[in-house]
């Protein structure tokens, strides 16, 4: 504001100069002392630029500032010149219209107060600049749209999509998205009620004018439903593939181009690759318009149609409060007459229009027809044969755009208002702007074809071949089929793929559950998915995954009406989500699919084992554990050997086999050649390329008689590998068969040496005593001992192994006692010291069982048991070492 203020002050001080120079010059000028704008732009830059520069030298804050703060002097210049500059910013706010109170503030506040005001001022000057620079640049935003009686203007979308090239004569600067709320649905007045099911589309057609191949059965008979009452509740496509599995009856060409055979057959007649003489339209202000709403007036226009030698098409669609569509109307323009058909009435009695449509004698043009050929098949069964597509002739012809509305600026000098583009076309009744719009598209379609027409020849120096191929992209065209969107377990997965979004289980999970929802709710009410519940709202819901429903509606914005119906449904939807186990989706996505094939990649120079084009994500990644293998073969025939399952191995870019010997096959003309010729030809090919010898060829090295030609090196190379891969595989069966038989033997003789033992052993058990035994006969030989005088002291007991192989021999020769004389043996009777064993040595360690030296020292009377003796414990065997197999010290009498 300060520069703007010393620049205006600058300007006036210099006035008079400017004056004194110019007095000859009696030109109108811009300002006083300024011829244009541009000379006074100039002087203001350099006044600013030199207040810049003045500004730049004094003081900066801080030290230096305060420095000079201390002198009275400076400190009362600065005072008042701002003082100045605070009057001079407060009456350029006022010429503005703003708030200029700048002075008398508080000190405390006053700074923030005044950078307040400066800021609004700002934003209001430049907002009245930027409407100036728009008025100069013809744009004027305050132009308001045409709207029809009755509704009321909705608010304007300004974005880069809706808003045209700004240019001097342009006046309106955006589009308007007319659309009506109150609007009764026109589904509702449908004869036939919308198939909205999950199932594939069958064409509507039943009647196949100007037909070469005649129309199958099953499109004839239009009563073929009502014959079949129990499938009424059923959708079309599952009713009548269930007819067909009742009555075996196999219809053909169900899903095919009804007219395919007849576009396949199209010529273009040779007066339509000429150049013709480009008929010019009449204005439109002296054209007749006919609104078509009537069945009479329908088959009056198609008598008039079939009489002439082209006409011009182009619809209207509806697609946000329909799950698939509506064509709402339909435009045709003859040479001398427009017609308006309203299809919403006449949906049901479109296809008379369909003699008209396929007559191949008859040109329809259109503008961009892609979309138009599914929407007349999809809603009235209409087809078209010769078609001629402005479109592509635009693209053949390199213009600089393609759309409808370059067209009729490059040929027709006529500027369209795309203001209604974005309406909704199902309002009834049409505005009269939205029927001068309507008729626009295709007016002037008949002239801007003779002229593409024309220049395709020109552009091709009078040659008819780029025009032909026009029309054989027309014709591709044609030959479109409508297709149903059909869901699948797996449809989200495109939907999400597009967003470029990477979600976790649980986020994919409410994804995948409200893309589910969202599909079947719009199928039900007839409503398109993006009003059900837009895209970016569902990611939304699915990122954020709420614990309550009021979280749901907060990720709305707006809500749609379904939604707030629906905000239970789901609630329940997103708490499914969140019992999943949270994995990452890259995780989940390679446990769901596994192993996947290699993308092949689209080059013409590839090999296959070349990765060098192909990116890290393509590759399959294998672990240690689940790689397969394929083993490799050395000879073609022997491939079917192989027990490799060929699915497992799909992620192989190739396999290992060396082909040097296998049999290739040979061309015709080759059999038919003699030895003498085909050596002949060998030379030759050697002529040609002395290198060939070293190259993988098919022909050269190696021909069909040498394989089968015993002298040949090569049928001794082939068969030697052959005897030996054979003698190697018999060697290896030989030496399994081997090894089975003598592992078989091994275990034959070890079953027959144990079952030895086991006999061996058991009869050497019959002939041993048990202790029982043993005992009962040492009580015997303890009594007959008694009765005899008592021995003296250093007598030596007789050896055991005596008098064990005595008791071993008794048992034999005398009878065992009879059981009621049988008495127990007292165990107090006899010697305990027989079990004893030999004295253990001393052992410096630790033993339960060893005595106390004073016990083994003290001497017990004769005839008494010792306390200490080891016959007073348990009858097992002292721990130690083993007496067994030595003689024992038998105690003494």
């Amino acid at each position: 504001m300060m520069d703007s203020s010393k620049s205006k002050d600058s300007s006036n001080s210099g006035r008079e100069d400017s004056n004194t120079d110019n007095n000859e010059d009696e030109k109108a000028e811009l300002c006083p002392g300024f011829k244009d704008a541009d000379a006074f732009v100039k002087y203001g830059l350099g006044a600013v630029l030199s207040a810049t520069k003045a500004s730049a030298s004094l003081p900066q804050a801080g030290d230096e500032f305060d420095f000079y703060r201390s002198f009275p002097g400076f400190q009362e210049f600065c005072e008042t010149q701002g003082d100045k500059l605070l009057h001079c910013m407060s009456q350029i706010m006022q010429h503005h219209g703003c708030r200029s109170h700048m002075r008398d503030r508080n000190k405390l506040t006053g700074l923030e107060e005044r950078f307040d005001l400066v800021v609004d001022s700002n934003d209001v000057i430049l907002e009245r600049v930027g409407i100036l620079l728009d008025d100069a640049d013809g744009v004027n935003r305050g132009q308001q749209p045409v709207m029809p009686a009755g509704y009321q203007p909705p608010k304007i979308v300004v974005s880069s999509w809706n808003r045209k090239g700004s240019s001097s004569s342009s006046r309106s600067g955006t589009f308007k998205l007319l659309h009506a709320k109150n609007i009764m649905r026109p589904q509702l007045k449908f004869k036939e009620k919308v198939d909205n099911s999950n199932t594939p589309f069958i064409p509507k057609i039943f009647i196949k004018p100007n037909a070469i191949k005649s129309l199958p059965s099953y499109f004839t008979n239009k009563q073929i439903r009502k014959e079949r009452p129990e499938d009424l509740d059923v959708p079309a496509a599952l009713a009548d593939f269930i007819h067909q599995q009742r009555t075996q009856e196999h219809v053909e060409d169900m899903f095919a181009h009804p007219y395919k055979y007849e576009l396949d057959h199209l010529t273009v007649a040779e007066n339509l690759l000429s150049k013709p003489e480009p008929q010019m339209y009449k204005p439109i202000t002296e054209t007749k318009c006919s609104y078509i709403e009537t069945l009479e007036d329908l088959v009056a226009l198609n008598e008039k149609l079939c009489k002439l030698s082209e006409f011009a098409v182009d619809l209207e669609h509806h697609s946000y409060r329909s799950f698939l569509g509506l064509t709402c109307l339909m435009q045709i323009s003859t040479r001398d007459e427009d017609f308006i058909i309203d299809t919403l009435e006449l949906r049901s009695e479109m296809y008379i229009l369909n003699e008209a449509f396929t007559d191949p004698a008859i040109v329809k043009v259109f503008h961009g027809a892609d979309s138009d050929i599914e929407w007349l098949q999809r809603d009235f069964g209409l087809y078209v044969v010769n078609l001629f597509d402005t479109h592509q002739a635009s693209r053949a012809l390199n213009l600089a755009r393609h759309s409808l509305d370059h067209l009729l600026k490059h040929f027709c000098k006529v500027d369209s208002d795309k203001r209604y583009q974005l309406a909704d076309w199902r309002i009834r009744p049409l505005a009269d702007e939205m029927v001068q719009y309507a008729r626009t598209d295709t007016h002037y379609l008949l002239y801007i074809y003779d002229c593409v027409r024309a220049q395709l020849l020109d552009f091709n120096y009078g040659q008819p071949g780029l025009l032909q191929s026009v029309w054989n992209k027309s014709k591709d065209i044609s030959l479109k089929k409508y297709v149903k969107p059909i869901y699948t377990e797996e449809s989200y997965l495109e939907l999400q793929r597009k967003q470029k979004r990477s979600f976790n289980t649980q986020q994919l999970t409410a994804f995948r559950l409200l893309f589910a929802w969202r599909d079947k709710l719009g199928r039900q009410e007839d409503e398109s998915t993006g009003f059900v519940l837009p895209t970016h709202m569902m990611i939304k819901i699915s990122e954020e995954l709420p614990k309550e429903p009021q979280g749901i509606i907060a990720c709305c914005n707006p809500v749609p009406p379904l939604v707030r119906q629906q905000v239970n449904e789901l609630h329940l939807l997103v708490q499914e989500a969140r019992e999943m186990p949270l994995l990452k989706a890259e995780i989940a996505a390679q446990k769901k699919k596994g192993l996947t094939p290699i993308k092949k990649p689209e080059v013409t120079l590839f090999g296959p084992h070349d990765t060098s084009r192909v990116s890290e994500s393509d590759l399959p990644h294998f672990s240690a554990d689940e790689l397969p293998v394929k083993q490799g073969v050395l000879f073609s025939d022997d491939e079917h050997k192989m027990d490799v399952d060929v699915q497992k191995t799909s992620g192989l870019t190739a396999e290992a086999k060396i082909t040097l010997f296998e049999e290739l096959e040979t061309k015709i003309d080759e059999e038919s050649l003699s030895v003498g010729q085909m050596k002949a030809r060998r030379i030759i090919e050697s002529f040609e390329n002395p290198f060939r010898m070293y190259l993988p060829s098919n022909d050269v090295h190696i021909s069909k008689n040498a394989k089968f030609d015993p002298s040949s090196k090569i049928f001794e190379i082939s068969k030697r590998w052959k005897l030996m891969s054979i003698e190697q595989q018999q060697k290896e069966l030989e030496s399994k068969r081997k090894a089975r038989e003598e592992a078989k033997e091994h275990v034959k003789k070890v079953a027959e040496e144990r079952k030895k033992a086991k006999q061996s052993y058991q009869e050497s058990l019959q002939n041993v005593a048990t202790v029982r035994q043993q005992a009962a006969e040492y009580a015997k030989g303890e009594a007959k001992k008694r009765e005899r005088p008592a021995s003296e002291v250093g007598e030596s007991t007789p050896k055991p192994s005596k008098k064990l192989m005595k008791s071993a021999e008794q048992p034999q020769k005398t009878e065992p006692p009879p059981q009621d004389t049988f008495k127990p043996f007292n165990y107090n009777q006899s010697d305990m010291k027989v079990f004893a064993g030999n004295k253990a040595k001393d052992n410096t360690q630790f033993d339960p069982n060893r005595q106390n030296q004073d016990s083994k020292k003290r001497k017990t009377p004769k005839g008494q048991k010792s306390n200490f003796g080891p016959g007073n414990r348990s009858m097992s065997y002292l721990t130690g070492k083993s007496e067994r197999g030595f003689r024992h010290n038998w105690p003494k009498r």
